[in-house]
């Protein structure tokens, strides 16, 4: 016989006082352990009954109507979040939908508990659960946001049924959490809010109405508080976490290009606490910039949709709380040092990233454009490179799994302040009968009344639904109260804006600390073991993410943190047709050719060095930032900072 696990859900009658072990739905599935379980009914269909459960698995819907049996279950890891409201005041002039059971209302709007706009009348809790699940399809898949609105009602008072409401809560985000001590009131473990570095000048330069748009309300679905602080220059980010307490904060999340990303990392590596610094705090993205490969690489990695909405599958990596380990490589110049998540790049691809600058205004399409005029007025380059080849060994790492993010480390009074107001309205669909009949005839073709699961759900407790159909008391079931089921439209949020008062300050020197080289000088010869080819090169490009760009897959057997550093060498002699044919290859990864080609190379190694010669200008790029043309030589350091994933 199975144990039970032990749960503390309060003193309050429920239907499961401690969980139970449910064996599978499937054959030879194993059993899930049932936390919350209720039945509900809808009021327009008396033959028809809804079981919802809360496993360890997710929030089970159980459909059972006129002897038939539909299921289906919202995984715990498509769940973000859930929060508990109350109906706001009508105004006047509402008119009723009958499909929605709550009398004289066409739209129902929710407030928060103390918000001083609560309906004292509606003695109602409502429990909102937010989720984002997952469809497959031949494109790979999307995300379908889905909400289920608990209301209830079983109770006179409005504080027994917000009882009710919030035990549900607490158990689902405990679980979505991953944590298996499950409490009748939600504490979170981390308190601190996340830091959001945005740089409104990314990409197009619409970064600041994407994140407003499309990510805050994500943020407030998850209940995630944050200071959001904008950029106002060059550099600006790098100064803020260099000289800022960045403790008061869980993580770090850029909106941007991988450029702003490429900032703060180096802010960090110039703080004398580094090695604190990205121990504890692990960086997210949100893809708002002309590349975005780093967010598209955790995106192909973690099988994650992307193509279609990157910027909601990135907000709900940040809000996921998870991280991995990530291979950082260190860059040294004539006249710097400096640390790279991405690429280095010589010649070719590296001439389109900054020449194409000029055409940043049409986003992600200048790199194509810019790649044509590149192919047409094609430039070589002479010079030397010297490698270090990785190990068999190392190439068979896997990339690690993720683990649970941010350490704790300094707390302290926060120094920043930045307030959320939520503003949520629920949209009933207007009724629509098939001969043009107004708003209350009753459930005819309404979107709301129609149970797809594939909608957004809301199901309500309660006894008092006299205003709505008499009490049938035979429609209780021996475990539940009386319910409704009707559906919703989506949520709308407002977030004030950060101020963008607190500007970075600090001193004019600065020092880059980070793990010291075990590399020859720059200028020392290389020994033995380095292999070195000289002569002259179309381009060279050392990357370590599977993508440079959204549609460049260029190092396919990349991982985030498997210690390899990819360098394509493609020399001069190659034919425009063999350049086309790769160019062209890499949105599928198609780029290197399957067998020995003299021409194109792609070489697994921990370090390297290009020594330019002649006088043909080029261009040196690190992580897609133009740095100083000449020698330069880099080597990897396994697993050195975190970056944020889904899971």
């Amino acid at each position: 016989m199975v144990d039970k696990p032990k749960i503390d859900l309060g003193t309050e009658e429920i239907v499961n006082p401690s969980p139970t072990i449910s064996k599978g739905t499937d054959c030879g599935s194993p059993p899930h352990v049932v936390y919350l379980t209720e039945t509900f009914y809808i009021s327009s269909k008396k033959n028809t009954v809804f079981e919802v459960r809360l496993t360890d698995k997710g929030l089970s819907l159980k459909k059972q109507s006129n002897g038939s049996t539909k299921e289906q279950t919202i995984p715990l890891k498509d769940i973000i979040g859930c929060r508990c409201l109350r109906s706001k005041r009508k105004g006047k002039g509402s008119s009723a939908c009958a499909c929605t059971s709550i009398s004289g209302t066409a739209q129902l709007k929710v407030v928060e508990e103390n918000s001083g706009e609560q309906d004292e009348s509606d003695v109602s809790a409502y429990l909102y659960i937010y989720a984002y699940i997952l469809k497959r399809n031949r494109r790979g898949g999307f995300r379908e946001r889905t909400t289920i609105t608990l209301r209830f009602r079983s109770f006179d008072k409005y504080e027994d049924n917000n009882k009710e409401a919030q035990k549900w809560r607490a158990a689902i985000k405990y679980l979505v959490a991953g944590e298996t001590s499950i409490r009748p009131t939600y504490q979170p473990k981390e308190t601190r809010k996340m830091l959001v570095v945005l740089n409104p000048k990314s990409g197009s330069g619409k970064a600041r109405e994407m994140f407003q748009q499309r990510v805050a309300p994500v943020l407030a679905e998850a209940e995630i508080s944050y200071d959001l602080h904008i950029t106002k220059k060059p550099d600006w980010a790098r100064e803020f976490v260099r000289n800022r307490d960045i403790y008061l904060w869980r993580g770090i999340v850029v909106v941007g290009g991988d450029g702003i990303f490429y900032e703060v990392l180096n802010g960090l590596f110039e703080r004398e606490d580094w090695q604190t610094a990205i121990d504890e705090l692990a960086i997210g993205i949100i893809p708002c910039g002309s590349g975005n490969g780093l967010a598209k690489t955790i995106a192909h990695l973690y099988d994650e949709p992307f193509e279609t909405k990157p910027i909601l599958a990135s907000a709900l990596t940040m809000v996921k709380g998870k991280h991995s380990m990530l291979d950082i490589v260190r860059v040294e110049t004539r006249s710097q040092i400096m640390f790279s998540f991405l690429s280095v790049g010589w010649g070719l691809i590296s001439d389109i990233d900054i020449e194409s600058e000029r055409l940043r205004a049409i986003g992600g399409q200048r790199f194509t454009l810019w790649s044509v005029h590149r192919l047409i007025s094609l430039r070589t380059y002479q010079g030397k490179v010297s490698y270090i080849p990785a190990l068999v060994s190392n190439m068979n790492r896997s990339n690690s799994l993720p683990r649970e993010g941010g350490g704790g480390g300094g707390g302290g009074v926060g120094l920043l302040k930045h307030s959320i107001s939520y503003n949520t309205t629920l949209d009933c669909h207007d009724c629509r009968s098939g001969g043009g009949g107004g708003p209350n005839d009753s459930h005819s073709n309404c979107d709301a009344c129609d149970t797809n699961f594939s909608d957004v759900l809301s199901l309500e407790t309660g006894s008092n639904l006299d205003t709505f159909r008499p009490r049938i008391d035979s429609w209780y079931s021996a475990t539940s109260r009386k319910s409704t089921y009707f559906s919703t439209v989506d949520s709308i949020y407002e977030s004030d804006r950060a101020s963008n008062e607190g500007a970075p300050t600090g001193t004019n020197v600065v020092q880059m600390y980070g793990p010291p080289s075990r590399l020859p000088a720059l200028t020392a010869s290389l020994s033995d073991s380095w292999k070195t080819i000289d002569g002259e090169f179309v381009m060279v490009h050392a990357a370590y993410q599977t993508h440079l760009s959204t549609d460049c897959y260029f190092a396919p057997l990349s991982k985030l943190n498997d210690g390899i550093i990819w360098l394509l060498i493609i020399r001069a002699g190659v034919s425009r047709s063999q350049l086309l044919s790769f160019m062209l290859g890499l949105s599928s990864g198609s780029h290197i050719p399957t067998q020995a080609n003299q021409y194109i190379q792609m070489i697994p190694v921990t370090a390297f060095r290009i020594e330019p010669s002649g006088s043909t200008p080029g261009h040196m790029t690190v992580d897609g930032e133009n740095v100083e043309y000449g020698p330069i030589q880099a080597e990897i350091f396994p697993s050195l900072a975190k970056v944020m994933v889904p899971k």
